[in-house]
């Protein structure tokens, strides 16, 4: 059987025709409280501005929260990306290789467009954002330079740089004299 509405019901909204909305608008408003009455009943020159001016620190909130949202995203790239090079293991393959060489120019191409990523968002100190996305970037760029370090794809070890060794020439010393100095 369906609900059935109560016969018994109280509408606690104030109308502009009742007697107690009359009242309302003489009483004073709770300390930190501003009534939507006073500002419908009298609208002074007063408190425009500070609509606006609590309107545009609504508008910079916003934008620092998307500007701290844009600052975060790779946070959550790192971690899929070191989960993938976990899984994709040390042996050298194509999809380990490409893992990490992914690992490495994503958080670089990142960096080179850091304006880019924070173009939508003027009139905001980024300051802060901007150095959390870089130094997120910078984690993940690491990560990835660890990774290719030990599958011994970057040059860490002395002989890796066997090339730049100056050799000595030997120089050939003997007892016996050269064919052309004997003398019989």
């Amino acid at each position: 059987m369906p609900r059935s509405r109560s016969t018994y019901n109280i509408d606690l909204n104030v109308k502009e025709g009742h007697d107690g909305h009359t009242t309302l608008l003489q009483c004073e408003a709770p300390i930190g409280y501003k009534s939507w009455l006073q500002h419908k009943s009298s609208p002074s020159s007063a408190q425009r501005p500070t609509s606006s001016v609590a309107q545009q620190d609504a508008l910079t909130a916003k934008r620092k929260s998307k500007a701290m949202a844009i600052a975060m995203k790779p946070g959550q790239q790192i971690l899929m990306n070191a989960f993938m090079m976990y899984m994709s293991g040390s042996q050298l393959n194509i999809f380990s290789i490409n893992i990490c060489s992914s690992a490495i120019m994503s958080p670089l191409t990142n960096i080179f467009a850091i304006n880019q990523q924070f173009s939508a968002l003027q009139k905001v100190d980024l300051t802060t954002a901007k150095m959390i996305f870089l130094a997120l970037n910078l984690v993940w760029l690491g990560i990835g330079l660890y990774k290719m370090s030990t599958m011994r794809l970057l040059p860490t070890t002395s002989a890796d740089f066997i090339y730049k060794i100056g050799w000595k020439e030997m120089l050939e010393t003997t007892s016996i004299p050269p064919d052309n100095l004997i003398m019989l």
